[in-house]
C-alpha cells in the first residue's frame, strides 16, 4: 500500500511538471507572439486578446462542464490524474504570467512556433506518459466516440479546426500558418515523449497460410516473425499466428 501511495505522488509530481512545461511554452511563446492553438486553450485565447480575460481562468470554467461529462467514462484514477492536470495548469499559466521575464529570439515567429511547439509537446506528452491529461476537447472527443462511434482523432481534428477558424478572428493569416507549424512539432513531441523514442510496433496475424507468410515476411522484409498457438473460441480450431515486430513504415 506504501509503495502504491509513492507511486501515485510520482505520477501527480510528473504531471505538475508537464503542465509546467506546457504553461511556459503557452505563456512565452503563444501568447507573446500572438500564436493560436487548439482546443480550450485555443478558446482561452481568443478570450485573451478579444476581451482581456486570464486564460488561466477561462480553462477552469470551460473544463468544468467538461469533467462533469466526462466523469462516467474516464475512469477514477483517469479523472482524478485529469482533475489535477487541469488545475496544475491553470495555476502555472496565472504564475508565469506574473514572472517579469523576457525571451530574446529577435522577433522571429518562426523561432517562437518551433518553440511553442517543443514546450507544449514536452509538456503534454508528459502528461499523457503519467496517465493524465488536461481535458478540454479530448473529453469531448471521447464522449462522441462512445456515443455515436466517431473515432477520437477524427473529432479533435474537427473540434480544433474550428477553434483554430475562430482564431482569425484576433491573428491574421501569417501567424495562423505559423500556429500550425507549432500544432506539427507538438504532435511529432508528444508521440516521441509518450514512446520513449521506441518506435517499433508489434503485430499479430492470424491466417491458414502462416508458413508462407513467415516465410515472405523473413525474405521480404527482412525481419522475423514467432509462432503463437491459438484456438478459435467458437470453432474449436487449433492454427497458428505469427507475431511480427516492425518499424511504423
Amino acid at each position: 500500500m506504501k509503495k502504491l501511495a509513492k507511486v501515485h505522488f510520482l505520477y501527480l509530481l510528473a504531471i505538475a511538471i508537464g503542465t509546467g512545461i506546457y504553461a511556459f511554452g503557452f505563456v512565452a511563446f503563444n501568447m507573446a507572439n500572438h500564436l493560436a492553438q487548439g482546443g480550450v486553450a485555443g478558446l482561452s485565447l481568443i478570450s485573451y486578446a478579444l476581451w482581456h480575460i486570464d486564460p488561466s481562468y477561462v480553462q477552469l470554467l470551460i473544463n468544468i462542464p467538461l469533467l462533469i461529462l466526462g466523469y462516467r467514462f474516464l475512469g477514477r484514477r483517469t479523472f482524478i490524474y485529469t482533475i489535477w492536470g487541469i488545475v496544475s495548469l491553470a495555476v502555472w499559466i496565472w504564475i508565469i504570467q506574473r514572472i517579469s521575464f523576457t525571451i530574446n529570439i529577435g522577433n522571429d515567429t518562426l523561432i517562437a512556433a518551433l518553440l511553442a511547439g517543443v514546450f507544449s509537446g514536452s509538456g503534454i506528452g508528459l502528461v499523457f506518459r503519467f496517465g493524465g491529461t488536461t481535458g478540454g476537447t479530448d473529453i469531448l472527443a471521447k464522449l462522441f466516440q462512445i456515443k455515436k462511434g466517431i473515432p477520437v482523432g477524427r473529432m479533435l481534428f474537427i473540434f480544433d479546426s474550428c477553434i483554430l477558424a475562430l482564431s482569425l478572428s484576433y491573428v491574421d493569416l501569417k501567424h495562423m500558418m505559423y500556429t500550425l507549424i507549432a500544432s506539427f512539432i507538438s504532435m511529432q513531441m508528444i508521440n516521441l515523449i509518450q514512446n520513449g523514442g521506441y518506435t517499433v510496433r508489434g503485430m499479430l496475424i492470424i491466417t491458414n497460410h502462416h508458413v508462407e507468410v513467415a516465410k515472405t515476411i523473413i525474405e521480404e522484409i527482412g525481419r522475423s516473425a514467432t509462432y503463437l498457438h491459438g484456438e478459435g473460441a467458437y470453432s474449436g480450431t487449433e492454427k497458428e499466428v505469427l507475431y511480427v515486430v516492425l518499424n511504423p513504415s
